[in-house]
């Protein structure tokens, strides 16, 4: 099968085409042929040690492997279809079509993976294609447990996202007024239409003004970037405010109920997945080169083709 191998720590260019072997699942395996993944914040900071401290740095080593990673196919989500299943297998079937997420196997930039029956791994919409379908549990998932489990966020709130344009941050805004809060979102000039289209009830341009310089308290304040922090955003909470950051409030939990539940939103109409752009596998490296400019809107997703490539 084609995969896209992180060959060493480094630039997007670090990643290319290879033959390996594929897959064969174990009894409590399935097998996936996957069609699409998206480009996640772990992706990049795995290829290219991008984090903002040298001791990260050495603990991606540590964790990955310390000249290049251990698992050089990297990639956390997919969206695919269920090839075949290990004999132990019980919830799902050969056809059944699905969005996972991989974990700490990684995997996902290749044409096919195998994940246990048990991971975080659910039936992906049935309204959409998978590029769309994997537009979504990224970005939903992680908005879900900052905004619900760490924020506890309830009907009535005034919630602020900064970061509103991105892959959590569009997903954010979706969700947190499906919980019935009241959303500003934070973003740059060229995004206002797309943020504002998916629901804000205001939004803040920081390319002309300053989140702080609101004249209103807010219940929680998310940042969806980890470009702000607490002590500079203190002051714009309410008594018992709540701030969260993708950076600073721990690593998200991801489960399966959450799948389910965006499954569902997506399938009434009440979760809208964003894509920016897709890429070919055999571009992903072009596709990680834009992705680490900061810019995108949404996700940028990779598409998988299981033609001969190597004959075109």
């Amino acid at each position: 099968m084609r995969a896209m191998v992180c060959t060493k720590y480094g630039p997007p260019e670090v990643l290319q085409l290879k033959e390996v072997e594929k897959p064969v699942p174990k009894n409590n395996e399935v097998l996936i042929k996957i069609y699409a993944t998206p480009i996640t914040a772990p992706d990049r900071r795995i290829r290219g040690l991008n984090v903002p401290f040298p001791a990260a740095k050495i603990l991606i080593r540590l964790m990955f492997g310390l000249t290049r990673p251990r698992k050089p196919i990297l990639g956390l989500y997919v969206a695919g279809e269920i090839e075949s299943v290990g004999k132990d297998v019980s919830q799902f079937q050969k056809g059944d079509q699905v969005y996972a997420r991989t974990g700490s196997r990684l995997g996902a930039y290749a044409q096919y993976v195998n994940l246990p029956e048990k991971c975080v791994m659910a039936l992906k919409p049935t309204n959409v294609s998978y590029e769309e379908a994997i537009a979504v549990p990224y970005g939903g998932s992680n908005a879900l447990h900052f905004l619900k489990r760490k924020g506890g966020i309830k009907k009535g709130d005034k919630v602020l996202i900064y970061g509103a344009s991105g892959a959590i941050g569009t997903s954010a805004i979706q969700l947190a007024k499906y919980f019935g809060a009241e959303v500003t979102g934070v973003c740059s000039t060229s995004n206002i239409d797309l943020v504002k289209s998916l629901g804000t009830d205001t939004v803040i341009d920081y390319t002309k003004k300053e989140y702080t310089d609101s004249k209103e308290l807010y219940d929680i304040i998310f940042d969806a970037v980890g470009k702000i922090n607490y002590k500079k955003s203190k002051k714009l909470l309410k008594p018992n405010g709540r701030y969260v950051s993708v950076f600073s409030s721990g690593t998200a939990k991801i489960l399966t109920e959450d799948f389910v539940l965006l499954k569902e939103l997506v399938e009434k109409g009440k979760f809208k997945p964003v894509i920016d752009r897709c890429y070919p596998l055999e571009q992903l490296a072009d596709a990680h080169r834009y992705v680490d400019k900061e810019h995108a809107k949404g996700n940028v997703v990779i598409t998988v083709s299981h033609q001969d490539y190597w004959m075109r």
